[in-house]
């Protein structure tokens, strides 16, 4: 009966791990032949680690008989990060892909304090591929970082 009151008190004890939002902006190109991206979403420890996936935006409705996640692996550096170890669809991680605009993602609780590198990938069909990097802080502290071409502001902030 002693260890159940300590068990308790670690818990209560425990590190808060801070949540927030994730902006990506998705840029209304003036091209002949525009698609929707596909565009992932990952952190990964600032000194080195695991890379954990937080969003995967892709065609989860391909026609012709082709599923969307043939085309994921152009997303090249979340691919090699884990992304061919995902079985998609993953709840809570995978969806279609996203029109032109400012697009809100919830940060997971859960995320240990410390000090990350949010990255953010695109790539387009008959189009680009773009990466995007800013640092994450946990508890969570305001950053962001902007693309060039597939991808525009890219913020962190605490909700």
């Amino acid at each position: 009966m002693t260890r159940t009151p300590f068990l308790i008190a670690g818990l209560i004890a425990a590190p808060a791990t801070a949540a927030g939002t994730i902006s990506v902006t998705v840029p209304r190109l003036s091209v002949a032949e525009y698609h929707r991206p596909y565009v992932a979403g990952w952190i990964e420890p600032a000194g080195g680690g695991a890379a954990r996936t937080l969003f995967v935006w892709y065609d989860v409705k391909k026609g012709g008989g082709e599923p969307g996640t043939k085309w994921l692996a152009d997303l090249r550096t979340w691919w090699r990060k884990g992304g061919r170890s995902m079985r998609q669809p993953v709840d809570g991680v995978s969806g279609a892909t996203r029109p032109p605009g400012v697009h809100r993602i919830a940060l997971p609780d859960g995320i240990a304090p410390g000090q990350y590198t949010l990255f953010v990938e695109a790539a387009r069909e008959t189009g680009g591929r773009e990466i995007v990097s800013t640092p994450l802080t946990v508890p969570l502290k305001p950053g962001s970082a902007a693309g060039k071409s597939e991808l525009g502001a890219i913020a962190v902030s605490p909700r």
